[in-house]
């Protein structure tokens, strides 16, 4: 999901991995009725106006179009929504027919029982054809598809337009620039962060390991393995650990700076770099505007872009529900092309749609870079319900943090490989 608006943008991300897979018994209905009432969950919003007023027109719509059908929405709050669903995956009586899902919680759910299989009738939506690959693959689990993206967001480098033109600098075209840049701002105008990141945005580092050929885990049949110690992603954290070691970004504020706050220091004026996403768009704007451009984040050779982590939430149906057609109609009405569109007008949510993004990009010049970043290639977490431990454990912000305050990158990521592998094998 992203880490951002819904999330919203990169604090709701973290919040919508930090809970642990609900454990559940249950065993889908023999029914598929096809009136009554239709249940559906979404994420609540700090704003809700704007995503209910689109919302409420969609479901106007499905009602006149399907008659003797009451469609129910009802806003969950995100840092509930574990025991939320455990409640419903329990009891089927309680359980919506549509939720509104994290892409980092889909595995969990799944492992638990309580999504529904799309995977065959997928392809009978035409529109399924024109889905972005890389936000599909955040809906699939073991090869099966468990949902349909609704939005996606990636993050990308926003920069001080006015610090650079005063320093006469340009936009880093490498991660070795990117470094480079941030501690010559840092030198020449310590009044600022060269770059605000932080140990604690562990959506920050993910591209630079990626960048530099690493991964976080890589898959042995049914088994996952950490590979954050390999030499090449060693040699991206080492690189995202310079940015706070180096004093570019000063460890005493930095060391502890999550990715909100690494967003709100560069918005607030104090830093002349960060790693933001989309959906920080507005808070940006509302703290230096027209002060600050968007590139995608370099990768390590020069014209490359860093593999972003792909981001979102997905519409899924529920294995209990008894009204399976019907919750899959609606999820192709509201997580379709169209209210797709309506969900950018509103909220700023990224479609998944290739073409839809392509229109996105050329008639809003400011997604355009995130729109590049999407198509320079993303990056997901492994798909287990052990990464919900992994995360809420904080196994990759604490080996950050341990490097910058001095432990040696080989003994910290073999460290967190060897925590990272206990949560794989369920120790």
């Amino acid at each position: 999901m992203r880490a951002g608006k819904a999330v919203l943008v990169a604090a709701v991300t973290a919040l919508l991995t930090a809970c642990g897979p609900p454990q559940v018994q249950q065993a889908g209905p023999a029914v598929d009725e096809r009136a009554g009432t239709l249940r559906v969950w979404l994420f609540d919003e700090a704003n809700r106006a704007p995503k209910q007023a689109t919302v409420d027109e969609a479901v106007a719509r499905f009602e006149r179009e399907h008659p003797g059908v009451d469609v129910d929405v009802q806003y969950i709050a995100v840092e509930t929504r574990s025991e939320r669903f455990t409640g419903a995956f329990n009891d089927p009586a309680s359980a919506p027919d549509v939720a509104e899902v994290g892409n980092t919680d889909l595995a969990g759910y799944v492992a638990a029982g309580g999504l529904s299989d799309l995977t065959e009738k997928l392809p009978q939506w035409p529109e399924s054809a024109d889905l972005s690959p890389s936000a599909l693959d955040t809906a699939r689990v073991e090869g099966k598809v468990f949902g349909v993206p609704w939005y996606t967001g990636v993050r990308a480098l926003y920069y001080r337009t006015d610090v650079f033109d005063e320093l006469g600098l340009q936009p880093p075209r490498t991660t070795g620039e990117l470094l480079e840049t941030a501690q010559r701002i840092r030198a020449e105008r310590p009044d600022l962060y060269g770059i605000a990141t932080g140990g604690k945005y562990h959506y920050a580092l993910m591209p630079f390991i990626w960048a530099a050929g690493g991964d976080l885990a890589r898959q042995e049949g049914s088994r996952w393995v950490s590979t954050v110690d390999t030499p090449e992603a060693r040699r991206g954290i080492e690189t995202y650990a310079k940015f706070i070691t180096s004093g570019a970004c000063p460890p005493e504020q930095c060391a502890d700076m999550t990715g909100s706050q690494s967003v709100q220091a560069f918005a607030s004026g104090k830093a002349a770099m960060t790693i933001g996403g989309d959906f920080n768009r507005k808070a940006v704007e509302a703290g230096v505007p027209g002060k600050y451009g968007v590139v995608p984040l370099p990768g390590d050779q020069a014209g490359s872009t860093a593999p972003a982590f792909a981001g979102g939430n997905l519409l899924s149906v529920l294995d209990s529900s008894q009204r399976s057609t019907l919750a899959r109609e609606f999820v192709q009405l509201l997580a379709g092309k169209e209210y797709q569109r309506k969900m950018y007008g509103a909220m700023g949510n990224l479609p998944t749609f290739i073409d839809v993004q392509g229109e996105v990009a050329e008639h809003d010049p400011a997604a355009a870079p995130f729109v590049m970043t999407l198509r320079g290639g993303t990056h997901f977490v492994p798909v287990t319900e052990a990464w919900s431990k992994i995360d809420a454990q904080g196994l990759l912000p604490t080996m950050v943090q341990q490097i910058v305050n001095g432990t040696p990158v080989s003994e910290a990521t073999k460290q967190a490989a060897a925590q990272m592998n206990a949560a794989f094998e369920g120790r």
